[in-house]
């Protein structure tokens, strides 16, 4: 992960100083130029979810470049020269923030961009990182109880995670599956819309009014979604420790999870899946769920060994590709609410 980054930063360096002397804009071009009238605000993204709010706001009068695009994990995405060169271009650069863009202060550094980063989680009130995330990295201390062989076969990206190098931050940063934490978001981007390009700024206003008033009926549809699984039955077991917000908000219980809040957590140990399967037989649980980002092995296993259905895959931590359910931030919520009431109610 340390090579990684140090290879990201001198490559960013590189690529960002071949593209100003590419377009002779010396050291102005380390400046985020002024918005000419009648040309479209330079914005970046760092995500699908995020992009897909201020693509909504923003309309017409931006010109977006999102870093991670529909179908992305975030957790383990690696920044190309393109992405290096949009920040330079970009006014604005909008993050989730709370950790989730582990490379993006190495990238914006690298690139030499000064634009205005907006963090649009300012201001929530975050959740305290899983204990599911703590439980994986004792996994060590499990291995030599495990039955022999037992579930030695591991998904893809175990590889890449490299055990728990990686360092995740004090809160959970999966905020956008509590409607109300994107209505705070929505406010936070018009915001800074405006304060960037005070010429539209009634034209983002318009935009964001509208889009406020879809996304207080789809918080009060999902809430009202929720109540029709029967109480016993509101436990979720996916993928990765992603809906926690979304638990806290509209009445369910997170009975665990292949993996913790990232998805570059290595593999759970044979005891823990063993400890999963048990509890998923405790609790009653009817169904669990995997993700549009995460390999499906390891919930098939589990799913099959617990006797229980295995979900709808659900969109979690990115969008869905264009012309799929998943391909809006509001398409995304109907369709997992949907899913997870489907499946959890039979």
């Amino acid at each position: 992960m340390k090579i990684r980054k140090i290879v990201l930063f001198y490559l960013g360096l590189v690529m960002a100083a071949l593209w100003l002397v590419a377009c002779g804009a010396g050291a102005a071009a380390t400046q985020p130029a002024q918005n000419p009238a009648g040309e479209k605000l330079k914005v970046v993204a760092t995500f699908s979810i995020l992009g897909d709010l201020v693509q909504t706001i923003g309309g017409d009068k931006i010109e977006l470049h999102t870093l991670v695009g529909p179908g992305g994990d975030t957790h383990t995405f690696e920044p190309s020269p393109s992405d290096s060169v949009a920040l330079v271009e970009a006014r604005l650069i909008f993050e989730n923030g709370l950790e989730l863009e582990t490379w993006l202060d190495d990238l914006y550094t690298a690139s030499g961009s000064t634009a205005k980063r907006v963090v649009v989680t300012e201001g929530l009130d975050p959740l305290a990182m899983a204990e599911g995330e703590a439980a994986h990295d004792e996994a060590g201390d499990h291995e030599e109880h495990a039955a022999e062989g037992e579930y030695e076969e591991h998904d893809d990206h175990t590889a890449e995670a490299g055990g728990h190098e990686h360092a995740h931050g004090e809160f959970d940063p999966h905020v956008w599956h509590d409607v109300a934490n994107v209505i705070h978001e929505v406010e936070l981007i018009r915001d800074a819309l405006a304060e960037a390009d005070p010429a539209n700024a009634q034209s983002y206003q318009a935009n964001a009014e509208a889009y406020l008033g879809q996304l207080k009926e789809l918080d009060s549809w999902v809430a009202e979604e929720i109540k029709k699984i029967p109480a016993d039955r509101r436990k979720l077991v996916t993928s990765h420790d992603t809906f926690g917000y979304l638990a806290r908000r509209y009445g369910l219980e997170i009975v665990g999870s292949g993996l913790g809040v990232s998805t570059e957590a290595s593999d759970p140990s044979a005891a823990e899946v063993v400890g999963l399967i048990e509890e998923i037989k405790a609790v009653g649980v009817p169904a669990i769920f995997t993700e549009n980002v995460s390999n499906p092995k390891l919930m098939e296993r589990v799913a099959a060994e617990a006797g229980v259905t295995l979900g709808p895959q659900l969109y979690t931590d990115a969008l869905g590709e264009p012309g799929s359910d998943g391909e809006t931030y509001l398409k995304m919520m109907r369709y997992n609410v949907t899913a997870l009431v489907t499946a959890l109610s039979q």
